[in-house]
This record gives structure tokens, C-alpha cells and sequence, in this order.
């Protein structure tokens, strides 16, 4: 029986334990896969933090809960030009409120909780005002101008405090208005009901703007009338 040699031995293990090299088209397959998978990756994060930069941009009242002040620590699209008529049947618009903290909700008169508790919590942190009040103009705007019509906006705002400014208008004015402020509004009835008996599902909130015009802060549906005096009167 032959034996092999040292060398033969050598050779031998040698051809065993080196790998053959990897097709160089592999190589290149595979560092293209890499590559678009890298780029893939980094697209994915930047549209996500395109996207959160722009939501907390545009939306940044959206985080508040119940009852919280907010205050705005930059540019908000919040507000803008409106032209409707108040209570006393005059044509207003936002200018008219220049050099006077505009203090803006949104509602209607048929409107069974979130509408009449904000305006009360309202009037209380007026009357916690006591004078610094006549630096603010209270202003309710409906967003059901159908049902809510000058004169019944003028015996609904006499509930509350005299310097509540009721407000109407067309549909196109009242959707521009609330178009600016970002409010969201949509009629709610049950199938079969009288045309006139509906509810208006809507955004509870309190806008305050600035003698400017523009928005200083805001007040979530629960805000106690203390707080948002106190608020109010941090900006006078």
C-alpha cells in the first residue's frame, strides 16, 4: 500500500480548507442589493420625520387633553381673514377686532352640552377679568348658520356675558371662517328624522388671538374659567 507524501499530504489539504473565490457577479448582485436597501431605508426615514415635523407644525393643539392650556411656541396656521354678520345684524370682519385679543369658539344654539358649558366657563373668566376684559373680544361663531340666524343668535348670546359677540352668516362665509381656524363641523341626523332636528357634530375649542390677529394659544373643552383667566391675562 502506496502512502502519500508529505507534499502530496500538504497539497492535499491545502486545496480543502481554500474556499473557491465568489463569481465576481455575485459580488455585484449582492452589493446592489445592499445599496438599494440602504437607500430604501433612508427614504423611509426621512418621510417620517417629514411627516412628524409637519404634523406638529401645523397640528400642534391636537395633543392637548381635557382641560390643558396650550400656548404656541412658534408660527401656527392658526386664524385669518373672516367677514360675517353679528348678532346685531352688522357686517364684521377680523380687522375690526385689531388691537383687542380675539378670544374665537365655535359652535351652535341647538348645541345640548359642549357649546353652553364653554360659553359659561367663558363668561366666568370675564368676570375673573373684572376690567383687563375689555382688552378681549368674545366671539361665537356658529357653524349651523341654517338654524342660527342673527336674531336667534341675539337671544341665545343674552345667556352669557354681555360682551359675547354672536356671529352668523352665509354657508360660504361660515365654512371660510372655520376653514381658517381649522375647525371641523358635520351634520348629524337620524334617518327620517324633521329636516329641522339635527345635531352638529364640531371641534371644541377655544381659540385666543393675539391684538395682532394672530393665534396666542388655545383652550380644550374643560378648561376651568381660573385657568383661562389667568391665560388671558398672562397676554394683556
Amino acid at each position: 500500500m502506496n502512502m502519500p507524501s508529505d507534499k502530496e499530504s500538504e497539497k492535499s489539504k491545502d486545496e480543502t480548507e481554500i474556499p473557491k473565490p465568489e463569481p465576481a457577479e455575485d459580488k455585484a448582485n449582492s452589493a446592489s442589493s445592499l445599496n438599494r436597501r440602504g437607500v430604501i431605508l433612508m427614504a423611509v426615514v426621512i418621510l417620517c420625520f417629514g411627516t412628524l415635523g409637519w404634523f406638529l407644525y401645523q397640528v400642534p393643539m391636537m395633543s392637548s387633553g381635557p382641560g390643558q392650556v396650550v400656548k404656541s411656541t412658534g408660527t401656527v396656521a392658526i386664524g385669518g381673514p373672516f367677514t360675517l354678520v353679528d348678532h346685531f345684524n352688522k357686517t364684521v370682519s377680523d380687522t375690526d377686532f385689531r388691537g383687542r385679543n380675539m378670544l374665537v369658539f365655535f359652535g351652535y344654539t341647538y348645541c345640548p352640552d359642549v357649546c353652553p358649558t364653554t360659553l359659561t366657563d367663558i363668561s366666568d373668566a370675564l368676570e375673573i377679568l373684572g376690567s383687563d376684559a375689555n382688552d378681549v373680544a368674545p366671539i361665537f361663531i356658529t357653524i349651523d348658520p341654517e338654524r342660527d340666524k342673527p336674531e336667534h343668535l341675539k337671544e341665545y348670546v343674552k345667556h352669557f356675558h354681555p360682551k359675547i359677540i354672536g356671529m352668523s352668516g352665509s354657508a360660504d362665509q361660515v365654512k371660510a371662517a372655520a376653514s381658517a381656524y381649522r375647525v371641523f363641523y358635520q351634520k348629524s341626523q337620524e334617518k327620517g328624522a324633521d329636516p329641522d332636528d339635527y345635531l352638529m357634530n364640531h371641534s371644541s375649542i377655544a381659540y385666543l388671538m393675539g391684538k395682532d390677529g394672530k393665534y396666542l394659544a388655545h383652550f380644550s373643552y374643560g378648561t376651568s374659567a381660573k385657568d383661562m383667566a389667568a391665560k388671558i391675562k398672562s397676554f394683556l
